[in-house]
């Protein structure tokens, strides 16, 4: 597998994927419990999606704490490799939508009392 990093961040890209072993660190955060990956995420970087027309797995280098996949990209740009995991698109988009839907949901009212 040859992982080609991306043009910006190389050296914080390729440390993260060093330390995830080049595999998506998703460990359910994404809504799906991946099962068939012993609950973590099995799409490796340069390997081939399962579904959806296949295709070619570029791991990113993301916010590791799904709190913080709905901050602005300047903000998550700035955070040290140790704070990042490698997430494969998809279960970044899903983590970062159940993130972002989260935030907006109104407080319980029973929390008040």
């Amino acid at each position: 597998m040859t992982a080609r990093p991306p043009l910006v961040g190389a050296a914080t890209w390729q440390a993260v994927m060093q330390t995830a072993n080049h595999r998506c660190q998703c460990a359910g955060q994404c809504g799906d419990p991946h099962t068939r990956g012993g609950g973590r995420c099995d799409r490796a970087h340069g390997g081939h999606h399962h579904r959806h027309g296949g295709g070619t797995v570029r791991l990113l280098a993301a916010p590791a704490d799904p709190a913080h996949l709905t901050l602005p990209a300047h903000r998550a740009a700035a955070l040290p490799a140790g704070e990042l995991a490698a997430w494969c698109p998809p279960c970044h988009d899903a983590a970062r939508r159940t993130a972002r839907t989260a935030e907006a949901a109104p407080p319980d009212a029973d929390a008040l009392f």
